[in-house]
């Protein structure tokens, strides 16, 4: 089983005081309500008891020019925490997925997943925001309810990710859907969108028909 929280990129982190973009406050409102549908957290029992999922939205350039639009990501190891604030948040500032490595600046190192993060905003100007929450009922469910994939030999937060996010991308119609499911993070679910309401609310429909899938997989067979 592939846990959550190890960063598997080579970092350079220039400690800095937080930022707080404006879209920050409806960024961090969704990560409160997905902590409580425990779709972000940290809990005894899970992942080997390490903290799971993340947020990011796209902001401008802290320090232009840049080739990249730069994101606001949740810091590492912040599942546990209920409620973030500006403290708990790390600018991306530049990435590279062919040498692995993240270049980001803020008072905490960056979710480890950043690089899937970085692919998503470089693919696909329109998206602004990226949830990447562990979801048991969508994950298992994926196949049954029509989620795209990726490989299920990919492990998370690698370049392979992130090259699988754009095979995603050139080959299915991702883009349109907003979600895909990660095959080899177990319970790996990412949704996307113009806005924190637009990725919440994809996630939040494909969770109940998830759900829904679940339960009628659970009910004995009609005579």
């Amino acid at each position: 089983m592939q846990v959550e929280g190890v960063t598997k990129f080579e970092l350079r982190l220039m400690y800095a005081s937080p930022c707080t973009p404006d879209c920050l406050t409806s960024l961090n409102a969704w990560r409160s309500r997905l902590w409580r549908l425990q779709l972000i957290g940290r809990r005894a029992g899970r992942y080997g008891g390490l903290g799971y999922g993340n947020v990011s939205c796209r902001i401008k350039s802290l320090s232009a020019p840049s080739r990249h639009s730069q994101f606001i990501v949740s810091g590492s190891q912040t599942g546990e925490l209920a409620e973030l604030d500006a403290r708990h948040y790390c600018v991306v500032t530049g990435w590279d997925v062919q040498l692995n490595s993240v270049i980001a600046q803020g008072p905490i190192r960056p979710s480890s997943e950043s690089l899937t993060h970085g692919m998503l905003y470089d693919l696909d100007d329109d998206v602004r925001v990226v949830f990447h929450v562990h979801s048991p009922a969508i994950w298992r469910a994926s196949s049954r309810i029509g989620l795209h994939l990726t490989d299920p030999g990919v492990a998370y937060g690698t370049p392979d990710m992130a090259c699988e996010v754009a095979r995603l991308f050139r080959e299915t119609d991702v883009k349109q859907a907003g979600i895909f499911a990660m095959g080899g993070h177990e319970d790996g679910v990412i949704a996307f969108g113009a806005d924190a309401d637009a990725a919440g609310n994809i996630l939040m429909a494909v969770l109940e028909h998830g759900q829904q899938r679940s339960i009628m997989d659970r009910k004995p067979p009609v005579d």
